[in-house]
């Protein structure tokens, strides 16, 4: 048994939101019950040893065979002479090869870099050359991304996989229609690469070495732009993720306090993987309680993804804003059955008419929490039971404290808007190797400045009013200025640059950038051209304006919230 505790020095935070728990819910986080990842999945896999654990495209493992498959993998690993806490990273959407991959490097005693797949050379180098990843397993689609960046990183190891790999003899027709038909798999050449079943092949035949794991151990390295634009890689334990999952498992319990709950829960696992939320809430909570979860590769694909829900009678249903929008959009989703299905949504505000339709099409509210890669991230959450839409981020959820304090740090009173600080065995251990930017956002009482800005009301629950920062939220990614402003730099036509968010019905906000030429034949086709070779889709400005100057401080600041108003 592991004891998770949260630092306790500074003023005594009093905890209003508890008189508004549901019943059943402690107080207190009680002891882990695992120490690692590693012995949560091990002990999972053997006690429910016939279930199914994921579905892809129609194939099914269980988690025997995720207990095989994982120990394969961290056995091969094992064998190239990689040293303990070694980082390896993962460059895979919701396919089976994701959780196999994750977790045999997890059971080998390594730590997960997750990767968007759709970055850009430069996005991906930068984060491989910051972790120092030794090894990453991609998707054969990306591979030409990642042949670009090697020469540049400390990656002497690359497993390759395909989109029809796990699938059987359904695999090698979906590999030609991906190659040959759709082609989705840009020409790449790196010598020396492995491909995804060779290694699973080869582990097969070599003993997966016990490692001892601690409960501090780095499990993730969980990049994010944190308070600024330049991506950091949040630490997050094993003790961090095992808490967050015990959290949600006790706010769960409640959510069947009056009613049978299944036998086995069944997730639709739309978001990615590679995000935070849906690597808590989805594959490690779906985990502990032996859950099946359906990976959807391609929620983008409304007719098929509604064609998806209707194989299953779904438990829970972790999502966005915007994906619970777009799937109300399709005629064909009025027909699918989630009478019984736990909505629960994050990654950024849930609009009130979008929860109010969707309470009406499925007969239940959608339950919005708030947490962020540092938190691993859940720290709020509204009650399962609760019988309408609160409009907030709910109350803090088990052993987690949150105080809203002012610029100075100081803790403010009930109703006044400040920034929101989170303190709880969930928060992260600092970032990879940034003590400055740790030092930035932690305080010395153990809280996590989120950059949030928002009150609490007399019930305990928080209401977000505003960001601190300048970030932009689209579909729940975070976008920095920052970054986008540096890339637009990079353009010998531009002189200065600026990007902001503006309202968007789709994404709830879309960047915008700000463009003062120093060639004045730039046009906004070169302009956006250079944004899709430099930065991934949903960082990319949708509008360009043109202007002659940038509104400016008297020390030549850019004031990006004149541009805003």
């Amino acid at each position: 048994m592991n004891s998770v505790s949260a630092p306790s020095d500074g003023p005594a935070i009093k905890k209003i939101w508890l008189a508004s728990y549901p019943d059943g819910v402690p107080a207190e986080l009680p002891p882990l019950e695992h120490v690692s990842l590693a012995e949560l999945l091990e002990e999972s896999c053997a006690r429910y040893a016939d279930r199914l654990a994921f579905t892809s495209m129609g194939k099914s493992i269980t988690y025997r065979d995720l207990d095989a498959q994982t120990r394969k993998i961290g056995a091969w690993l094992q064998s190239l002479g990689l040293k303990k806490g070694d980082r390896i990273a993962v460059m895979i959407p919701n396919v089976l090869q994701n959780p196999i991959a994750v977790y045999g490097i997890l059971r080998a005693g390594f730590v997960v870099v997750n990767v968007n797949p759709l970055y850009t050379p430069r996005e991906l180098e930068h984060q491989l050359r910051d972790c120092g990843a030794k090894a990453i397993f991609a998707l054969e689609n990306f591979a030409h991304t990642v042949e670009q960046v090697l020469a540049h990183t400390d990656v002497r190891h690359v497993i390759v996989t395909s989109l029809g790999d796990m699938l059987g003899l359904k695999g090698h027709f979906v590999n030609f229609i991906v190659r040959k038909v759709k082609k989705l798999v840009p020409a790449w050449s790196i010598p020396g690469h492995r491909r995804f079943m060779a290694v699973l092949d080869e582990g097969a035949r070599l003993p997966l070495k016990p490692v001892d794991l601690t409960s501090s151990d780095i499990a993730f390295l969980q990049y994010t732009g944190g308070t600024t634009g330049v991506a950091k890689g949040a630490i997050l334990t094993h003790a961090n993720l095992l808490a967050n999952q015990l959290q949600l498992l006790l706010w769960l319990a409640a959510a069947y306090g009056n009613k049978t709950r299944p036998a086995v829960l069944t997730f639709v696992c739309a978001l990615p993987l590679y995000h935070i939320f849906a690597l808590t809430v989805n594959s490690l909570m779906g985990m502990s309680l032996g859950g099946h979860n359906v990976l959807i590769a391609n929620p983008r694909d409304i007719p098929g993804f509604v064609k998806e829900l209707g194989k299953y009678k779904f438990d829970l249903f972790p999502g966005l804003n915007t994906l619970f929008n777009a799937l109300m959009n399709n005629p064909e989703f009025a027909k699918v059955d989630l009478s019984r299905t736990l909505t629960l949504a994050g990654g950024m505000a849930v609009q009130r008419p979008v929860a109010e339709r969707w309470q009406k099409m499925t007969g239940s509210w959608i339950t919005e929490g708030y947490g962020l890669s540092e938190t691993s991230p859940v720290a709020s959450a509204n009650r399962f039971d609760s019988p309408d839409f609160t409009g907030t981020i709910g109350l803090p959820i088990t052993g987690t404290d949150f105080d809203i304090r002012d610029e100075d740090g100081n803790s403010l009173s009930l109703g006044d808007v400040g920034e929101i600080c989170v303190r709880g065995p969930q928060v992260m251990a600092g970032y990879w190797k940034q003590p400055a930017e740790t030092a930035k956002v932690m305080t010395a009482d153990g809280f996590f400045r989120t950059g949030d800005m928002g009150f609490m009301d007399e019930r305990g629950y928080t209401k977000i009013v505003d960001r601190k920062k300048d970030m932009i939220l689209v579909s729940g990614f975070n976008v920095y200025p920052n970054e986008i402003e540096e890339v637009a730099a990079m353009h010998p036509g531009i002189l200065e640059a600026a990007a902001i968010g503006v309202p968007d019905v789709h994404s709830g906000e879309a960047v915008k950038l700000f463009i003062v030429k120093k060639d004045q034949a730039l046009t906004e086709a070169e302009v956006k051209a250079h944004c899709i070779a430099n930065l991934t889709n949903y960082k990319r400005p949708r509008f360009i304006e043109f202007r002659t100057e940038l509104p400016k401080s008297n020390v030549g600041k850019i004031l990006r919230k004149e541009l805003r108003n």
